[in-house]
């Protein structure tokens, strides 16, 4: 389990010091805000798609590291996966956090997404993890509204 925590740590602190796809997309299919009032963080992200592949994903704005670093792991898995890929990954990633990834080969099979397993160990920062994915949750499904962790 040390060997999760370094992990987690490594990239927590990477992927929030210098997270991959921040940027505005001005291409972009569909256009999403999130939002979790409990801690304030705000990201809108950006998804372009072809047919039902995601070829790009971006996002922007401002958080916790957790949440930003969160954002660009997602950012790096679901780029190139098709809606049904990125799917699976929104439940299997909305499951580990959430405590419900039962044994070690469970969790790692998710690579890097087992990084964040220890958030599970603290509920109010479930949401930090999962806001920027329940925002291309519903960026991939039409659902443009304001995404909120309440």
């Amino acid at each position: 389990m040390s060997l999760l925590r370094e992990l987690y740590q490594e990239v927590i602190l990477d992927h929030n010091k210098a997270p991959r796809n921040f940027r505005r997309m001005e291409n972009a299919t569909r256009r999403v805000d999130g939002y979790n009032p409990l801690c304030g963080d705000h990201y809108t992200v950006y998804v372009k798609l072809e047919n039902d592949r995601i070829v790009d994903v971006s996002f922007e704005g401002a958080g916790c590291a957790i949440s930003k670093a969160s954002a660009s792991v997602m950012s790096t898995l679901v780029k190139g996966r098709t809606i049904n890929e990125a799917e699976e990954l929104f439940h299997n990633f909305h499951r580990l956090v959430m405590g419900e990834k039962e044994g070690e080969d469970d969790i790692e099979k998710l690579g890097k997404l087992a990084a964040f397993a220890g958030v599970s160990e603290f509920p109010a920062r479930v949401k930090c993890a999962s806001l920027a994915w329940h925002t291309l949750h519903a960026a991939v499904k039409s659902d443009t509204a304001t995404v909120s962790t309440e």
